[in-house]
């Protein structure tokens, strides 16, 4: 990769996009940050994504970070966190309260995952960490529009994204969580939800 321009295609508020800059903090890679519009990707989106999924692929060549229980954690972020998350903010009613029961059942799984250990895999961030502290920056989001409160649902795991976001690669990769709030009530309303 020596001598090769890195561009990273983001939308500001993807955590999958903030996992990714997580991911080239954490490796030194120096790269250059091109803000994409995902109602209208622009043709370099839709040539290096010709699947057109938000979701990158990205972290999937990162290094010796995989190993099967890891990949396991990952994909339940990716699956479930994700679409109960979503649900969380394009839902309203008895929607909104099933997938906000399901979405802190399946942190508390997280919770007992991580046990007492700085992070998921020991003692340094790994792959479940990048994967899943990019959601944290959501989760003002998700307690506004749900009305609830995770550090007294799940202490631990707020705890541990707070040591996260400690580490420079996290905190300057992350989002604003009030810039990621406002962003959400203004889709809620455009949604029709507020």
């Amino acid at each position: 990769m020596a001598g090769d321009q890195v561009t990273l295609l983001d939308f500001w508020a993807s955590p999958f996009g903030m996992r990714v800059r997580i991911a080239l903090a954490e490796k030194g890679v120096k790269y250059e940050y091109s803000e994409q519009d995902l109602k209208n990707k622009s043709a370099l989106l839709l040539q290096m994504n010709p699947v057109s999924q938000e979701k990158s692929q990205f972290l999937s060549i990162m290094g010796n970070l995989f190993r099967a229980q890891s990949r396991f954690w990952a994909d339940f972020v990716d699956k479930k966190l994700y679409d109960l998350g979503r649900k969380i903010w394009t839902t309203k009613g008895e929607d909104q309260e099933a997938a906000k029961k399901d979405f802190i059942d399946s942190l508390k799984l997280l919770e007992g995952e991580l046990g007492d250990k700085p992070y998921f895999g020991g003692e340094t961030l790994g792959y479940v960490d990048v994967t899943l502290v990019p959601f944290y920056c959501w989760f003002y989001a998700y307690e506004t529009v749900g009305n609830f409160n995770l550090e007294d649902d799940c202490p631990k795991l707020i705890a541990y994204c707070k040591r996260c976001l400690q580490k420079e690669s996290v905190s300057k990769s992350l989002e604003d969580p009030q810039k990621v709030r406002d962003f959400v009530v203004m889709r809620r309303k455009m949604l029709g939800l507020e």
